[in-house]
C-alpha cells in the first residue's frame, strides 16, 4: 500500500505548519521512552501525525486532545492501552495496532494479552478495571450501536463516571486517526524498528 498523502518535510512547512510539527516533536510524546519514532529519515512525521499539518489549526487541537488523553488522565497505561487496541480492532487499523502493540507491551501487556486483543477475543483479564475496560469499550464501538442501560451501569459501578469519561473520549479520538489513517493509506512500514 502506497500512502496517499506525500510526507511533509520540514523544510517545505510555512510557519504555523512548523509550529505545530515542533509542538508534536519537542511535547511529551518525544520524552521519555518512544516505542516508535515520530519523524522518518527526512524528518517528516509519521502515521496521524503527518495529515494534521495539512490543517495546523485544526492538527494542533487533535494532537492536543490525544496528548490529553495520554498524559493528563486517570487512565493507567495499561487500560489505556487496553482501549487504543480495542478501537484499532474494531477498525482493523494496522498502523494502530502495530505502534500500540509496543507501547502495550512496554506497558506489561503479555503476548497472550496482545494477540486476543489483536484478534477481537476476549484476553481473559483478571485485574477487574481492565476487564471493565475492556468490556466498556467493545461495547461503546460495538458493532450492534447499542449501548444499553444494564451495560452502563455495569461500567459505571466498575469504573466511574469520570473514567467513562475519559474512555469515551480516547475511543472518539482514535477512532478519528484511524479513519484518517484509513483515507490517507498510512502504511505499517511508517513504524520501522
Amino acid at each position: 500500500m502506497n500512502p496517499r498523502l506525500r510526507p511533509l518535510v520540514p523544510a517545505e512547512l510555512d510557519a504555523e505548519q512548523r509550529a505545530l510539527y515542533e509542538e508534536i516533536t519537542g511535547g511529551p510524546r518525544a520524552e521519555g521512552p518512544r516505542h516508535f519514532p515520530l519523524t522518518d529519515e527526512q524528518g517528516s512525521l509519521r502515521g496521524p501525525f503527518n495529515a494534521m499539518l495539512l490543517s495546523p489549526g485544526l492538527g494542533r487541537a487533535l494532537q492536543e486532545l490525544g496528548a490529553a488523553i495520554r498524559y493528563r488522565t486517570g487512565l493507567g497505561a495499561r487500560q489505556r492501552e487496553i482501549a487504543i487496541l480495542v478501537v484499532a480492532q474494531v477498525w482493523e487499523s494496522a498502523f494502530e495496532r502495530h505502534a500500540h502493540e509496543r507501547v502495550g507491551a512496554a506497558a506489561g501487556l503479555t503476548d497472550h494479552e496482545l494477540l486476543a486483543l489483536r484478534e477481537g477475543r476476549d484476553p481473559g483479564f483478571s485485574d477487574p478495571v481492565e476487564r471493565a475496560t475492556w468490556a466498556f469499550v467493545r461495547a461503546l464501538i460495538g458493532r450492534s450501536g447499542v449501548f444499553d442501560e444494564r451495560q452502563y451501569s455495569a461500567a459505571r459501578d466498575a469504573l466511574g463516571e469520570r473514567t467513562l469519561f475519559e474512555l469515551s473520549t480516547l475511543v472518539g479520538y482514535y477512532s478519528t486517526l484511524a479513519l484518517q489513517l484509513r483515507l490517507f493509506e498510512v502504511p505499517v512500514h511508517a513504524t520501522p524498528g
